[in-house]
């Protein structure tokens, strides 16, 4: 059931020249797209679910768009059963993000269960994220940050993390950070 080729066979199976077409429109920096429509995709999170972290990793590892935002969704699905191995792939994952889909599916739906228990140490990846050369990773840090803006106690955390992007150049960057804005109530 946790077979990587099985995983890869299955969405190339699922693939489609519109969404494919669609994909290359919205994420023009993800290189290599199967093209699966988002109901067939969320079948193919169901049916990995329940797989291992060795099996996200190795996913993960895949060249195509697709393999990394299953990753980031399964692990999303089982991170609560050990979310010290989590905090660490998705520091190593992290390194890996070349555009918004993938970002934004790891800052949230990867962590969202452990977000709470490991609030200090989430906040601390931000935190140290926010100063990367690295866009993605600058987004990243962001992004993370809204797993916490409907919870108002960490309203000034939250202020002095992202006061140091608002001077940010990259339009990746700023998308995000006007997104936390709307969720936080524009600050």
């Amino acid at each position: 059931m946790c077979d990587i080729k099985e995983a890869k066979k299955l969405l190339k199976s699922k693939s489609n020249k519109k969404a494919k077409e669609s994909y290359k429109k919205l994420i023009p920096t993800a290189e290599k797209v199967y093209g699966v429509y988002s109901k067939e995709f969320n079948k193919i999170v169901s049916r990995f679910k329940n797989c291992d972290f060795n099996f996200v990793e190795k996913l993960w590892k895949g060249n195509y768009l697709e393999e990394k935002i299953l990753a980031a969704k399964i692990l999303g699905k089982i991170c609560n059963k050990n979310p010290e191995l989590t905090l660490k792939l998705v520091k190593r994952f992290v390194k890996d993000i070349d555009n918004w889909a993938v970002c934004d599916v790891l800052a949230t739906q990867g962590i969202r269960r452990i977000a709470k228990e490991k609030q200090r140490e989430l906040f601390g990846l931000s935190r140290k994220l926010i100063k990367s050369k690295n866009p993605w990773e600058r987004r990243f840090a962001i992004v993370l940050l809204i797993n916490f803006a409907k919870d108002f106690t960490h309203k000034n955390e939250i202020k002095q993390i992202i006061k140091q992007a608002e001077k940010d150049k990259e339009n990746c960057v700023k998308k995000a950070l006007d997104w936390l804005k709307r969720k936080l109530g524009n600050v």
